[in-house]
């Protein structure tokens, strides 16, 4: 049974103690009192003990500062009136001019009825002050509660930088009850619940609400944060001795680290975010808001668990990190990729789901990003998939991490029609990351003691003390500078 609390509770219990300070000015305009809906809203307040369906105002959240815009669902509906629309706008835009984190609980049917369609047109106006809100750099917090439906959904409902719903939650663009009546049928089960969107990567995570500041929380501390000054770049690091065909073997060994295990080792203060927002999740990437040290950073990382357990990195998964490339840029924050792939899904749906265009994408947006960018190759590096979230300011290497076109085995095959000769086509395309520092292609290697899957928590943690250094001081690029990179020497 999903938990309904109203505005007043929710502050309580998610807001430091101490209370908060409200923003809220009496409604203007309201009809007179007699009328059939200005005794609606007579009974309303009196119902709900708020004067509008949304109270605004500011409190702590674990000590920062923080705007907020909570629904009032007993308040009609938790329904948008054009006093609503002005309430919810004048909240938005002063946390834009006092540049404070602004956290949304919509709860709501959407427009009021009332009202007809002067409420309807307001959503648009909410939706912009919130764009603005976004374009100033400043974070945008969502948690949809049971339930939110309609033009509020379709407005400033699906605008998070980072969005959470309460457990077992209806979330819909139509709602259930509007459904039957228009279609005479039930809509279907299992559909608008938070659960399901989340799987289907519409919203990061269900929340219960109790669990709600720490989740916010720690998505704050890596959003409101910036990198630390001074610092410097990693050592170059001495270039191995290793030989290409042991590099590549030794980075497709079952137990390797990850990107997985580089998180949970090397970073602090981890918010995983789901999916692209937009109906898709790529099982094969993560997507996760993170600290390295005193640097934040949104993190883009392919998943060598994932992908080898029946998720290979496709075009749904090239557009989550799209996703974070995006957040990146426009929150000011550095992008850590990680490159970890075996290569992308060979298939019909991937083919007819525009793979080669993602990755094209992802190219162009790599190279002209707005946002300091650092790349760790960690693993294996085989084909457009590894291309697509490799170029950066600064590029890292592990030891035994390596890049090439295709598998050597696959181009061993195109050059002598036989897999075969694999390992002789690895040191003949200078695929290993020694051959890579040399060529001016990564910046820096990380050591492996003398592999990552023998001393996993030694090694993540070393990648990250390199990704902290790197990422103190780092500015970013221009399109120029990153294309330099690949010049051939002559």
């Amino acid at each position: 049974m999903t938990e309904r609390v109203g505005a007043h509770e929710l502050l309580r219990r998610v807001l430091d103690a101490g209370g908060w300070t409200s923003w809220d000015v009496p409604p203007a305009g309201e009809p007179a009192p007699g009328t059939a809906y200005g005794d609606d809203l007579a009974a309303a307040r009196e119902r709900a003990g708020t004067d509008e369906a949304v109270v605004t105002g500011e409190g702590r959240l674990r000590g920062r500062r923080v705007a907020f815009v909570v629904s009032e669902f007993r308040f009609l509906a938790g329904s948008i009136g054009a006093a609503t629309a002005d309430r919810i706008v004048a909240a938005v835009e002063r946390a834009t001019a006092e540049r404070l984190p602004l956290l949304a609980a919509p709860s709501s049917g959407g427009t009021r009825m009332q009202e007809g369609t002067a409420a309807f047109v307001q959503m648009a106006r909410i939706t912009a002050a919130v764009t603005a809100h976004r374009a100033a750099g400043l974070p945008y917090l969502v948690y949809l509660r049971h339930p939110t439906t309609g033009g509020v959904f379709a407005s400033w409902g699906s605008l998070g930088h980072v969005t959470a719903a309460e457990p077992g939650a209806l979330i819909g663009f139509l709602g259930p009850r509007v459904y039957e009546g228009l279609h005479g049928e039930p809509f279907p089960p299992g559909v608008q619940v938070a659960e399901n969107l989340a799987a289907k990567g519409l919203v990061d995570a269900v929340v219960g609400l109790d669990d709600l500041a720490d989740v916010a929380s720690r998505a704050l501390s890596v959003l409101c944060a910036r990198p630390p000054r001074g610092g410097g770049p990693a050592p170059r690091g001495a270039p191995a001795d290793d030989g290409a065909w042991e590099s590549i073997e030794r980075s497709r060994r079952p137990d390797r680290p990850g990107v997985r295990e580089l998180l949970r080792y090397g970073a602090a203060d981890v918010t995983p975010l789901s999916g692209t927002g937009q109906g898709e999740a790529g099982r094969g990437l993560t997507l996760a808001l993170a600290r390295f040290g005193a640097a934040p950073c949104v993190l883009v990382g392919q998943d060598r668990h994932g992908q080898r357990a029946g998720h290979p990195l496709g075009p749904a998964g090239l557009r989550v990190a799209r996703r974070g490339m995006r957040l990146a840029a426009e929150l000011g924050l550095p992008l850590v990729t990680v490159v970890d792939t075996p290569g992308a899904v060979l298939s019909a749906e991937a083919e007819e789901g525009g793979l080669a265009g993602e990755i094209a994408r992802c190219l162009a947006d790599l190279m002209t990003l707005a946002a300091p960018t650092l790349c760790l190759l960690m693993g294996e590096g085989t084909g457009g998939a590894a291309l697509a979230l490799l170029p950066a300011d600064r590029v890292l290497a592990a030891r035994h991490g390596w890049l090439a076109p295709l598998p050597p085995e696959g181009a061993s095959v195109i050059v002598h029609r036989t897999p075969a000769r694999a390992a002789e086509m690895a040191a003949s395309q200078r695929v290993r990351s020694a051959d890579l520092l040399r060529d001016g292609l990564v910046d820096a290697v990380v050591d492996e003691r003398p592999d990552a899957a023998d001393e996993p928590e030694e090694f993540c943690r070393r990648a990250a003390a390199a990704i902290e250094r790197e990422l103190s001081g780092l500015t970013a690029g221009t399109a120029a500078s990153r294309q330099a990179r690949y010049r051939p020497s002559r």
